[in-house]
Formats: structure tokens, sequence, C-alpha cells
């Protein structure tokens, strides 16, 4: 008579394998970059619209979609209609816009400041009395007093205005004491 044999499916640690009936290699796709033996696990698609795909590591696929043009192939008229349906439903990404959150700038200015010293003709390391001297120099060289009937003049005159107010507030802010 045959000797019984002892189940595997007893006590710890667990003595059967996990699912896998087969001791056989797990097939791993290679990255499609050309000398690359990094795991491709990332696809990309290999033209607009297309089912195909590539298969990039983490660096290729980077690299690959750096230059990515989604509006490739739109005119002007569809590629704008296309961004607004997009902004359209990324509402709540548009909320974050007010906080000024991951603007430019070295991480001390929002992006109105940004363009408020433009507007003002400074760099983004500027302090606010050179605003202050910015401000007054501009606004005496584009003052409707001093250019009679001419609307581009008061046009700068009040967006210097304007770029004074938003840097002015965001210093009274930082301070925390009237600028």
């Amino acid at each position: 008579m045959a000797k019984p044999t002892r189940s595997d499916d007893w006590g710890f640690p667990r003595w059967r394998p996990y699912g896998a009936k087969s001791r056989a290699a797990t097939r791993v796709r290679l990255c499609d970059r050309e000398g690359c033996n990094e795991p491709g696990d990332r696809p990309a698609p290999k033209a607009p619209n297309s089912p195909e795909r590539w298969m990039f590591c983490e660096a290729h696929a980077a690299e690959y979609n750096k230059n990515w043009n989604y509006f490739a192939g739109l005119s002007a008229e569809e590629a704008a209609k296309r961004a607004a349906e997009e902004e359209s439903g990324a509402n709540a990404y548009r909320k974050s816009a007010h906080y000024q959150w991951a603007g430019p700038g070295d991480g001390t200015r929002t992006r109105d400041e940004m363009r408020a010293l433009d507007m003002l003709e400074l760099e983004a390391d500027a302090d606010f009395k050179a605003v202050k001297a910015s401000y007054r120099r501009l606004a005496k060289e584009h003052h409707p007093d001093r250019h009679k009937g001419d609307k581009e003049a008061a046009k700068r005159f009040h967006a210097v205005q304007a770029a004074y107010e938003v840097l002015r507030k965001a210093e009274e802010r930082r301070t925390g004491r009237p600028a």
C-alpha cells in the first residue's frame, strides 16, 4: 500500500504557493526605447487616437511626453473649443488658483505679484521701496493730465495703478501693517 502524503495546507508558514500553480518565470516587457533594459510599464500612444501603445520606463516616458502636443492637427478654433471643454470640467483645480498654489516665481510671490512687478518694470526680488519709486516714476510719466486725449497713456496709467495696488496689498499681508 502507498504511503499517504501530508497536505501542504497546514500551519505557519504557509507551505502552499499563493495562487501560482507553476514556478515559471514571470514575463516582463522591457522599455521600447532602443538600448534600454528597464521594465517598460508606462504606456504611451504611438499616434493620437490610436489604440497602439509604446511601453516605456519612467525616464523615457517623461522624455516622450515632454514634447507631446495635445492639440496637434486641430485648427485654432477646435483647439480653443477643446481647451474650454477641458477647463470646464476642472473646477476644483480652478478654485486652487484663488490661493495662487503652484504659481511661478521664487516661492515668495504669487502669479499676480509677478505680473505687477513686470508692469512696474522691476525684477522679481525688488523690495517695496523700489516698488514705490517705480510706481511714482511711471505714474508721472503716464498721467492723463500730462498726456491729454492719449487713450494709451491713460490705459497704461490705470494698469500701473492696479499693479501698485496688488503689490501694496501683498506687502500689507506680509508685514501686517499698512504700506
